[in-house]
């Protein structure tokens, strides 16, 4: 029963969690509510068995658990002034909604909380880390680590974008169609940072945690229903595209495997096209922007038939049209290896050398793997072990780090 409660955490949480600041109006008091409605389900679930709709049964349990809360420490009339109710009757709204109850309600909730989130109000680096410990529940140390910052630093930076929701009244709503637009950027990035920590762990011993880059996924779906604009389909495109090769990604040791040693017939074919219908439809628009040219290079990727076939020279084409759009350290760097395919490691080797004279990609572990890897097929060893022994220093995944030791042991048993 443990672990059946413990995988119903780890699929309804967030969504569970939207809800109740939705009803409570109060991110702290709701996530209170949360543990407590998972701490009665933990005491009565073994007996009773889980009920037909747990997300529902947590979502009530909790609400009473915070309004009995709020009675019992004799703070009402406070505390109902920090939450904007005028009265007890918006207590008692609370008390008889049973909205939550709909399965769409829920999804939608968890929507509102990432357009709350991604306020314009709120600093770009507190929305991302606001929507990745609220909406996603990662860990203030797994935040601060992808933003290179003290888990303290990144603490304040919550609580006071937490402070401001409050005290401005921003609204928990998906904003109107004259608003959503200029809002879409925001929350298309924020939903890209989760599927990126889903599709690629920035720590921990998996390559991946599949059920943020799931949940990533059915947020695109959800955004895509709401608003079809061509940037929508790009990302959606590009997560799809990515996602599909995941079984492919690792094997059973959960080991990295790089793409071009990947078995493409664990390729998830039925999500590749759909991926690649989606890609269609933006470019077609001629209104399409970054997320939709890495897509199509990820289609590319996806429709080789073997790593020898991939069109190299249309990957080049595609990134360089790329940076015209988005012209960032990271992205720099998946150009350089895509021209040292296209057209040898020396001129990737270059490329990468001169991007690690900028200081954002200094402590970036794969510009320094990029580096040990060209200086490989280079056939200097000395350097390239230099360059893999600073990229495993640098590495934080326990397979990426399995992949760079075994590299740095490949090239230190070639200078014996």
């Amino acid at each position: 029963m443990r672990d059946r409660i413990e995988a119903i955490y780890a699929r309804d949480s967030r969504r569970v969690l939207a809800t109740l600041i939705r009803l409570l109006g109060d991110f702290e008091l709701a996530e209170e509510a949360l543990h407590e409605a998972f701490v009665c389900a933990v005491e009565q679930w073994p007996e009773k068995g889980v009920p037909a709709n747990p997300s529902a049964w947590l979502v009530s349990t909790g609400r009473f658990r915070a309004i009995d809360q709020i009675r019992r420490r004799a703070r009402f009339e406070r505390v109902t002034r920090q939450m904007g109710l005028e009265s007890a009757g918006s207590i008692g709204s609370i008390e008889s909604t049973d909205q939550y109850e709909d399965a769409e309600v829920l999804e939608d909730d968890q929507l509102r909380l990432i357009f709350t989130c991604c306020h314009p109000s709120l600093a770009p680096e507190a929305q991302v880390a606001m929507t990745l410990r609220e909406v996603c529940g990662l860990t203030t140390e797994e935040i601060a680590r992808a933003f290179l910052t003290t888990p303290s630093t990144l603490a304040q930076r919550i609580v006071r974008a937490k402070n401001k929701i409050r005290d401005a009244r921003i609204p928990y709503e998906v904003p109107g169609p004259s608003q959503l637009g200029e809002r879409l950027d925001e929350v298309l990035n924020v939903v890209y940072l989760v599927f990126n920590e889903g599709y690629s762990a920035s720590a921990g011993e998996t390559v991946t945690r599949r059920h943020l880059a799931d949940e990533a996924i059915r947020l695109g779906r959800r955004l895509l229903e709401l608003l079809p604009e061509p940037e929508v389909l790009g990302l959606l495109a590009l997560m799809l595209l990515h996602d599909a090769r995941r079984n492919a990604r690792m094997n059973n040791d959960g080991d990295l495997i790089p793409l071009d040693k990947q078995d493409r017939a664990l390729w998830n074919r039925a999500q590749i096209a759909e991926g690649a219908d989606l890609v269609t439809r933006a470019l077609n628009t001629r209104a399409f922007g970054a997320y939709t040219l890495q897509a199509a290079i990820a289609a590319v990727h996806c429709e080789a038939p073997s790593a020898e076939a991939t069109d190299w020279v249309q990957i080049a084409g595609l990134y360089e049209a790329l940076l015209q759009h988005a012209h960032t350290p990271v992205i720099e760097l998946n150009y350089a290896v895509a021209i040292a395919m296209r057209d040898g490691p020396a001129a990737g080797l270059v490329r990468v050398d001169a991007l690690l004279e900028d200081r954002h990609l200094r402590k970036y572990h794969l510009a320094h793997a990029a580096r040990a890897d060209f200086l490989r097929r280079l056939d200097r060893p000395e350097e390239a072990l230099a360059a893999y022994e600073q990229a495993l220093s640098l590495a934080e995944q326990g397979p990426e780090r399995r992949f760079l030791q075994a590299r740095t042991e490949q090239m230190a048993a070639l200078l014996k």
